[in-house]
């Protein structure tokens, strides 16, 4: 069970860091930077939140990655 917390722990830090980044204008919201810390982190966070049973919480979670996967694939408009 410690795997489990040790990655809900990278999840959430991967996603708040790549938010705040982005709020501060460190990181742009189009970068593959962005994208990738959001669905590792969520990824790693699905994990944790299935582990201990938190299913709203997991369902939150594969929303996000697939929001986040759709606008990584999604044409840009130059």
């Amino acid at each position: 069970m410690v795997l489990v917390d040790i990655l809900g722990w990278l999840g959430s830090a991967c996603v708040v860091y790549a938010y705040a980044m982005n709020m501060y204008g460190k990181l742009n919201s189009n970068s593959i930077t962005y994208f990738t810390l959001n669905i590792l982190g969520s990824i790693c966070l699905i994990l944790n939140t299935f582990a201990h049973g938190a299913y709203p919480s997991m369902w939150v979670n594969i929303i996000w990655v697939a929001l986040a996967i759709v606008a990584w694939v999604k044409p840009k408009k130059i």
